[in-house]
């Protein structure tokens, strides 16, 4: 595994998702502000953001989008205060 493989995902409201890593890296990565056009267009309704899921340490949708875990890991990591263990 490498060290920012999605080993647990939680969809929170306001498209947020809370994540761990297999590092142990816990945290919310908060997907609100993004601009969701072109194939990431389904995301933008709440019922179908919820729809993710993990496969193959990637979090993705059923119509095949995915979220890079390495900028996802990234993100969490720059906000160091995550989620409590």
């Amino acid at each position: 595994m490498i060290a920012w493989d999605v080993t647990e995902l939680k969809v929170l409201p306001g498209h947020r998702l809370e994540v761990a890593f297999a590092d142990g890296l816990r945290g919310v990565v908060d997907m609100s502000k993004d601009d969701f056009s072109g194939v990431f267009a389904p995301l933008a309704d709440e019922s179908y953001f919820a729809l993710a899921t993990i496969r193959n340490g990637v979090v993705v949708w059923p119509n095949g989008v995915d979220i890079a875990p390495d900028a996802m890991y990234d993100e969490v990591n720059s906000h160091r205060s995550g989620i409590a263990a």
